[in-house]
């Protein structure tokens, strides 16, 4: 079992940046593929990024290409998700989430272990 913890989330203006951190209690996250998702209000789960267990492997949706990146420090034991110029439409409930997948992790992946989430919010 791992519990997962999300942190770095808060408000931000539109333009500007964040880094969501991942970390692990119970068990090393070095082990695992990651994947950050977002819940807006009133919508779905959305798939924001994943990164293999190495690092070596990333996916993301067409539509964050470019403005998220997802990294990994496994000696930190942490996921990182670097958000740059944020846009309203970004404000969500951000979790992270763990993979036994050795395939290139993405959208369709089984993620086994959940966080709680962190809330970011994008004001105008």
């Amino acid at each position: 079992q791992v519990q997962l913890g999300e942190s770095g989330g808060g408000l931000v203006q539109a333009g500007g940046s964040v880094r969501l951190s991942c970390t692990a209690a119970g068990r090393t996250l070095a082990s695992y593929a990651v994947g950050w998702f977002r819940q807006c209000p009133g919508k779905g789960r959305e798939f924001v990024a994943a990164i293999s267990w190495s690092g070596g492997s990333t996916y993301y949706p067409d539509s964050l290409k470019g403005r998220f990146t997802i990294s990994r420090d496994n000696a930190k034991n942490t996921v990182y998700l670097q958000m740059n110029s944020l846009k309203l439409e970004d404000t969500a409930v951000y979790y992270c989430a763990a993979s036994w997948t050795t395939l290139p992790p993405g959208p369709n992946s089984k993620y086994d272990y959940w966080g709680q989430g962190t809330q970011v919010t994008v004001s105008s």
